[in-house]
């Protein structure tokens, strides 16, 4: 069924999200917003294999994933941009 009055599916419901990332040493805090803005969601996650797994497990979670910009790629970010680009997920710093 399609058209008006049609019931709306949950892939049309598809939240997208774009998130930033503000890296440290020991932790990363990813910060999750749809595309209009509005603020889904903060968490802290390790900074190690298990911790960026887990961000993108988060951030997958809340919506179709975008994009994510993350902090000194160069520096504490490296690890996590890697591991990112690796999955195909679009960074950017």
């Amino acid at each position: 069924m399609s058209g008006p009055g049609a019931p709306t599916t949950m892939a049309q419901r598809r939240t997208h999200v774009i998130a930033g990332v503000d890296t440290h040493r020991d932790t990363h805090t990813a910060a999750a917003l749809d595309h209009n803005g509005r603020e889904l969601g903060v968490a802290q996650f390790p900074a190690t294999a298990r911790g960026y797994r887990d961000l993108l497990a988060w951030l997958t979670g809340l919506g179709v994933l975008e994009r994510v910009g993350i902090e000194g790629t160069g520096c504490y970010g490296a690890g996590l941009s890697t591991y990112l680009a690796g999955r195909h997920v679009q960074t950017l710093e």
